[in-house]
């Protein structure tokens, strides 16, 4: 079976290319075994900052209202490519509940 690439589309004149590559490189650590890559996709569409796994968009801040936490965006990545993978630190408080 293929690995899933994410693709983070950002507003490169919003100059959110940095917080792109912040992301990618989180979850490139992150799911190092799970994932193909991540791939960065400058958009034309102003404002857009969008993730999505396969073609599946995940988080766009127009509909969600704010940007990603790192911890919230691992967590929607997680549940796509590696239900079972534990995040540490990063996991929801509510599975130990």
């Amino acid at each position: 079976m293929m690995k899933p690439t994410i693709t983070i589309v950002y507003c490169p004149k919003c100059g959110w290319m940095l917080r792109a590559a912040y992301f990618a490189q989180e979850l490139l650590g992150t799911f190092v075994d799970d994932i193909y890559g991540v791939t960065l996709v400058p958009s034309e569409i102003s404002g857009r900052f969008a993730v999505s796994v396969q073609e599946q968009v995940i988080f766009d801040r127009k509909t969600m209202g704010q940007f990603p936490e790192t911890k919230e965006l691992k967590q929607l990545v997680r549940d796509l490519v590696n239900p079972a993978k534990s995040l540490g630190h990063s996991d929801n408080n509510e599975k130990a509940r």
